[in-house]
């Protein structure tokens, strides 16, 4: 049979009843285990084994542990809990930009999905560039982080080989990591494909690609634009390298000049499939000085969903990733590495959904 641990010195023959004012004023501003203890009349081991939820506790002194939970005020001291395995409560989520909403907001759900947890979020801007991403990488070579988020631009495999495996990564997206660390991340060819898959049964046929990339490493770019070929070839629509226009930064100005230059040329695209939501926004504004009307002229279709998007005139058609998901994905995965620390396993690539959100910049 089963034997009950640290049974209470008494069992209350009744609820507990809320403190006096004079209790109240003898237990400190933050009520301690040995509080809830006193109150309850149990040990100090029972209220412990009450919280971790110890299975063999009976069911009359777990409520009255509770009722003395409650009737104090009494909170759980997370830090403290942490502190004591080795761990300090806090994960690092490194991103290249947070001035590219896509960045911003998926932050905002990465921390949500933190303090669901109990743990904390510290921010870092990469600038995409490899020394600071190697840094984050390797824990910033200090002991204030216990796993970190990374969306890199510029790592290379072998570094991603080197990396010290005590300290849990999970990387976000293009390319799945190898070994044991965690990707999470979109199908990003399926996503440009199903984009251009949606101009094309708008009937456009010259769709140039901002952002683009005909050659070079499996980046965003790369993807994308074998997406968009794809969808193409798919459509019996031969495909023009011409039309795919690389750019130095994925912001505002580098899609409005893209788009400047594409509509100056002497057979101009009839769709533009921007590879962010931010070059779409700036295209739209560089057509919409020019005189292009969109839809009319010129569809634009964007990537990433940003709030901006909703608000834009016209409204951006976009390829919306679920961010939401991607950020319990990846905090999940990496928690469940921080707590499980002898049980490292495989890697695993966890491949989130897409939707084309169809909005007024291609006839919604």
């Amino acid at each position: 049979m089963s034997a009950e641990i640290d049974r209470p010195e008494f069992a209350p023959s009744r609820s507990v009843r809320s403190p006096s004012a004079e209790e109240r004023g003898s237990v400190a501003a933050r009520p301690r285990i040995k509080d809830v203890a006193e109150y309850a009349g149990v040990s100090p081991k029972t209220v412990s084994n009450v919280i971790n939820d110890y299975e063999h506790v009976s069911e009359r002194t777990r409520t009255a542990v509770r009722e003395a939970i409650d009737a104090l005020g009494y909170r759980v001291n997370i830090a403290g809990r942490q502190l004591r395995q080795g761990r300090t409560g806090m994960i690092t989520l490194a991103v290249p930009e947070l001035d590219v909403a896509y960045f911003s907001e998926l932050a905002k759900h990465v921390m949500a999905e933190a303090d669901r947890l109990g743990r904390t979020v510290l921010l870092h801007q990469t600038g995409g560039e490899r020394a600071r991403e190697l840094a984050a990488l390797h824990g910033f070579d200090t002991q204030f982080s216990d796993g970190v988020i990374l969306s890199p631009l510029s790592l290379l495999p072998r570094d991603l080989a080197t990396r010290d495996r005590r300290l849990p990564v999970v990387l976000l997206g293009e390319r799945p990591a190898e070994g044991d660390t965690d990707h999470v991340g979109i199908d990003n060819v399926r996503a440009a494909r199903d984009a251009t898959a949606h101009l094309l049964a708008r009937g456009r046929r010259r769709i140039a690609v901002i952002g683009g990339a005909v050659r070079g490493r499996q980046g965003t770019d790369r993807l994308r634009t074998d997406g968009h070929r794809q969808a193409l070839r798919d459509a019996a629509v031969p495909f023009d390298p011409d039309l795919v226009v690389p750019v130095r930064a994925f912001h505002w100005r580098d899609g409005a000049q893209a788009a400047t230059e594409l509509i100056r040329r002497e057979s101009p695209p009839d769709a533009l499939l921007c590879l962010n939501d931010h070059m779409a926004l700036g295209a739209l504004r560089a057509l919409h000085e020019a005189g292009r009307s969109v839809p009319g002229d010129l569809d634009v279709v964007g990537f990433d969903d940003i709030e901006a998007a909703r608000f834009s005139v016209p409204s951006l058609t976009t390829v919306a990733p679920d961010k939401p998901r991607i950020a319990r994905v990846a905090v999940d995965l990496l928690v469940h590495r921080i707590d499980t620390p002898d049980e490292p396993g495989p890697g695993r690539d966890e491949v989130i959904g897409h939707r084309v959100i169809v909005r007024e910049s291609s006839g919604g």
